[in-house]
């Protein structure tokens, strides 16, 4: 039986220790004695010269052997150069700064999985199987229930009314259904897109609320066909109706209580039942007012009109004018456009084109404004919202819609805004002052919508878009600490943008002055499982985010000094399931967040999802030493910014005129004192001159 030589299977170190013996010189060709002197040596000698190994003259394998001898060799030099680099990383990941990990404040365990949250005034809304469940902010006591559906739901929002909360929950088959939560009752208003005949059922895929709860728009796909759906809320009403409800035909029916399900607790009496809930399906509330349908804008095509007169006729009142669908290309035109890019561009477009998705939507409720022109005759009270400014994907328009109108009038937009590119991303500020448009070329154009002017227009780094828009609650940074000013601040404002390289950027725009993009987190080449998926703001400490990453970990980031302030992490015995897409919430009016956990060892074992634990873990930020501080003094006052002179732009326009004009006062007798100083120095000099000519 034939087998290898020995010298195939060789250890890295005997490699190393091959190479590292001493070679000696062969030369090519026939040996010749060298003359005696130096000079006289051929210098083609040197090429003819080689180093060998003794033993490869020995040990020449024949193939494959040979073959076989390079990988196992090349195999294990490569593995030693994995081991050597995982060495380094090792090394490198133990001296970095690790930051103090805080540990959850309550711990409320579950026995369903929680699908979604929403926080509003002091309560949490947790979706899950079959409805959804509510808990009291504070204490993780559960005071609601509401199981009704035989699907679960995916989504929820809620909304403060004032005292009241508007609650909107979506479920597996895109139903989304309208509550009111009204002190100890909780009344259904309606499920907006339920049907009958299921071959007609639409999916609701994005649903938006205004500020306030006085407008709805739901984003609806069916049957190959997508639309937005726009509704006014009575809001009004529904408070009137809950205070004095009108007796109906099955008022003598006793008021069903909802059957509240066991929770383990986590701690002694933590989750005990101390009060009870009425749904109150006898009540029937004033359905919302469907106001208007928005449906994708038709490709642009030849163009019917025999001449430019007529284009113009078209547009009327400037409704319309920017969005490119009245013009006068004809259809020829395209066809030869289109042949040239072909016939241009025809080895990059090799394969068949794939099928066109249908266009979604993204829209946002915009309050009255010095930018946004309305009839003279409308008049919108302060705080409602009265534009619906809509973009469609690849769409390089923003259409702006009037909430001031019935379901029969005409749904054209009254005005539009071009972009340079598709616009892919846009988010609108908490206050709906500012309005950021981030387009497919990477640049984001900023709008000051209560000042009526753009804020300016900055790009991204190449090869870098944008991911999601998240903005700030305005802040300064004095004494070293972020504060929040007191009183309203125009023209100021700050977010930060998450590219889809993982890297995350902050810009600021005050005024007329240039925006600024300042670099807070590189993009992870090193370290490719510290990837940020979610960004999100904490109101309750100026100048915070919470930065989610894809390994899991959960940081507190200053953006002023990007400097990792802590971190939070659940008990070690949790993880999230899913960490590239975190179920969390924050609240935007308490110091606090939660994140959902779930039991890393009983996953996988459970066999059905109502046996596995999970858990909802309460973060407070006033329990940790290093934010305490911070939560307790986030204002500066108002005489402090005034009389400090390294905050002028927080200062009001006839503030800042008058310290202009008294700081060009002191200067003007400044400069007079010292002409006057000056005056008398010389007349000095002159009088001592005139003494010592005198004398002479």
């Amino acid at each position: 039986m034939f087998s290898a030589p020995p010298s195939v299977m060789t250890s890295p170190k005997g490699n190393r220790a091959h190479k590292m013996k001493l070679p000696i010189f062969t030369q090519k060709g026939m040996l010749v004695v060298p003359s005696p002197t130096e000079k006289d040596w051929s210098k083609d000698d040197e090429d003819n010269c080689v180093f060998s190994d003794p033993e490869q003259e020995v040990d020449s394998l024949p193939q494959p052997y040979r073959m076989i001898n390079k990988l196992v060799n090349f195999l294990f030099d490569r593995s030693w150069e994995i081991i050597e680099e995982r060495d380094v990383l090792r090394t490198a990941e133990l001296s970095r700064i690790q930051p103090t990990i805080y540990s959850p404040f309550i711990e409320s365990t579950l026995n369903k999985m929680p699908n979604c949250m929403a926080v509003s005034q002091d309560y949490v809304f947790i979706g899950g199987m079959k409805g959804f469940s509510i808990y009291n902010l504070h204490n993780a006591k559960r005071i609601y229930v509401w199981e009704k559906l035989k699907v679960d739901v995916t989504s929820i929002w809620a909304t403060d009314l004032g005292n009241e909360i508007l609650i909107a929950p979506v479920d597996e088959m895109g139903i989304v259904r309208l509550f009111y939560f009204y002190k100890d009752s909780l009344f259904l208003i309606k499920a907006i897109n339920e049907v009958d005949d299921t071959s007609k059922q639409t999916t609701c895929i994005k649903m938006e609320i205004s500020e306030g709860g006085d407008f709805a728009a739901f984003l609806l796909q069916g049957a190959g066909d997508i639309c937005l759906d726009v509704y006014k809320l009575p809001k009004e009403s529904w408070l009137k109706e809950v205070e004095y409800p009108q007796l109906s035909a099955n008022s003598k029916k006793k008021v069903r209580q909802l059957q509240m399900n066991t929770l383990d607790p986590v701690k002694t009496d933590s989750f005990e039942m101390d009060i009870n809930i009425c749904f109150r399906g006898d009540v029937k509330l004033s359905l919302p007012v469907h106001i208007m349908k928005i449906k994708p804008p038709k490709p642009v095509t030849g163009t019917t009109f025999k001449s430019p007169l007529e284009v113009f006729a078209k547009i009327e009142d400037c409704c319309g004018l920017g969005s490119g669908q009245n013009h006068f290309i004809k259809d020829s035109q395209w066809e030869q456009q289109v042949a040239i890019f072909n016939a241009t561009y025809k080895k990059y477009l090799v394969g068949e084109w794939e099928e066109e998705l249908l266009s979604m939507a993204t829209f946002h409720f915009l309050l009255p404004s010095f930018i946004i022109a309305m009839p003279a005759e409308v008049k919108n009270p302060p705080g409602v919202a009265c534009v619906l400014g809509v973009h469609w994907t690849g769409s390089h328009n923003f259409f702006l819609y009037s909430l001031n109108r019935t379901l029969k009038d005409k749904v054209d937009p009254e005005s539009t805004w071009p972009c340079a590119a598709p616009i892919t991303v846009s988010q609108l500020s908490c206050c709906c002052s500012y309005l950021v448009l981030a387009c497919e070329d990477g640049v984001l154009t900023l709008w000051d919508l209560a000042q009526g002017f753009s804020l300016g227009v900055i790009a991204l780094p190449e090869r870098c878009l944008c991911q999601s828009i998240h903005f700030l609650k305005y802040f300064l940074v004095h004494k070293g600490q972020n504060m929040y000013p007191e009183g309203p601040v125009k023209s100021q404002m700050k977010c930060v943008v998450l590219g889809t390289d993982g890297s995350l950027y902050l810009v600021a725009a005050s005024g007329t002055q240039r925006p600024t993009l300042s670099l807070l987190v590189e993009r992870p080449v090193k370290h490719p499982e510290e990837a940020i998926c979610a960004v999100a703001p904490v109101r309750a400490l100026p100048g915070m985010v919470l930065i989610f990453s894809s390994n899991g970990s959960v940081h507190l980031m200053d953006v002023a000094t990007s400097q990792i302030i802590c971190a939070f992490a659940p008990p070690r015995s949790y993880h999230l399931a899913v960490p590239w897409k975190p179920v969390f919430v924050v609240s935007s009016h308490h110091p606090c967040f939660l994140l959902r956990g779930d039991h890393p060892d009983e996953l996988g074992s459970a066999s059905n999802a109502e046996d596995i634990p999970n858990s909802i873990f309460y973060f407070n930020f006033k329990a940790c030493p290093l934010l305490e501080n911070i939560t307790r003094n986030c204002t500066i006052p108002q005489t402090d910014m005034l009389d400090n002179a390294a905050f002028p732009q927080v200062l009001p326009l006839e503030k800042r005129c008058e310290n202009f004009f008294q700081k060009r006062l002191q200067k003007l007798e400044k400069n007079k004192a010292k002409e006057q100083e000056h005056w008398t120095r010389l007349r000095r000099y002159s009088l001592l001159l005139q003494r010592e000519n005198f004398k002479k």
